[in-house]
């Protein structure tokens, strides 16, 4: 099969199309013959080198496919060759097939055609346990979503939307923020010219935001405190604004907050396919009823891996970028 390979760690142009072995399933996983896989941050880190695959997983980028499936290893029960699914996978969705621990399989949703479904199971998986199995936001609280036009903030803008809460964004510039609006956001502000801390105390009376849901860490630590409202839940789930800031415990105490940062990737497979399950029952109904829908910015053939991280890292985008095989 062909992968895209990172022969040595760098720029976009270290991604590399290349003949590689193909991959077979061992016990309790099924091969997938990949029909689209999506860009994820993470991909963009492993690939300058910073953020290794966990151990035994494949070498390859890619933290989601979508696909077909093609042979089942031993011990395998509820899935059948040929049937359509979307995976959530610790490497290797850039690649013509990949090997899934079949408690990371979920079935394509009705509705949805299979090259879409490879937009959703990172998202659906990383805000539905953050968002809600974690931060357990409720119908009428407030959540305020840092990077409301990424793939993540997409999907937590809806899903916030669909149990009944008030959701604020953050994102850069008006395109963005109107994208965010159509998806049901209800408070919207402008990173680059607003202070997110002061709008929101605007718009709630000085509450501020019952859950936040971060992307940027350190640079925006304190002031995710500030936003925080009383009993307030702040989840952080990345790093781009860096590792280490100051945190100022007599707020939390104040405040009766917590403060909780998560991974997805390297978690037990038992807890990704507690994950996994609790997406399945949750969110794939309100998918399938046209509730909550893949966000797909654009669409580019995979041996073009280079392109759309470019696309990924410039945050030109809003919701996914996916790669054909």
């Amino acid at each position: 099969m062909h992968a895209i390979t990172i022969p040595v760690p760098g720029g976009p142009e270290a991604l590399v199309w290349a003949e590689v072995p193909d991959p077979a399933p061992g016990a309790g996983e099924v091969l997938v013959e990949v029909v689209a896989s999506a860009v994820n941050r993470a991909d963009l880190l492993q690939r300058q080198g910073f953020y290794d695959p966990p151990p035994g997983a494949s070498p390859y980028p890619g933290l989601e496919c979508s696909g077909r499936i093609a042979a089942i290893g031993p011990g395998v029960s509820g899935w059948s060759v040929g049937d359509e699914v979307c995976a959530l996978l610790a490497g290797g969705g850039y690649a013509e097939k990949v090997c899934v621990p079949a408690g990371q399989l979920l079935p394509v949703p009705a509705g949805l055609d299979v090259l879409s479904a490879a937009a959703l199971p990172e998202v659906t998986a990383t805000v539905w346990s953050n968002v809600f199995m974690v931060a357990h936001l409720r119908p009428g609280e407030t959540l305020l979503v840092h990077g409301g036009g990424s793939g993540i903030g997409t999907m937590a803008v809806q899903l916030a939307k669909a149990v009944g809460a008030r959701v604020a964004v953050t994102a850069g510039g008006p395109e963005k923020l109107e994208r965010c609006r159509e998806l049901g956001a209800d408070i919207l502000i402008d990173y680059r010219e607003q202070d997110f801390v002061e709008e929101l105390h605007k718009v709630t009376g000085g509450v501020g935001a019952d859950v936040i849901l971060d992307i940027v860490g350190a640079k925006y630590l304190e002031r995710n405190v500030d936003a925080l409202a009383v009993n307030g839940r702040l989840a952080i789930i990345g790093l781009q604004g860096g590792r280490k800031g100051e945190l100022d415990l007599g707020k939390l105490l104040a405040k009766r907050a917590a403060v909780t940062a998560t991974s997805l990737r390297g978690r037990p497979l038992a807890e990704k396919a507690t994950i996994v399950a609790a997406v399945r029952e949750h969110v794939w109904p309100l998918i399938a009823g046209g509730r909550v829908r893949a966000v797909v910015d654009r669409t580019l053939p995979m041996r073009d891996a280079a392109a759309a991280h470019r696309v990924v890292e410039e945050s030109s985008h809003v919701g996914k970028v996916l790669l054909t095989a």
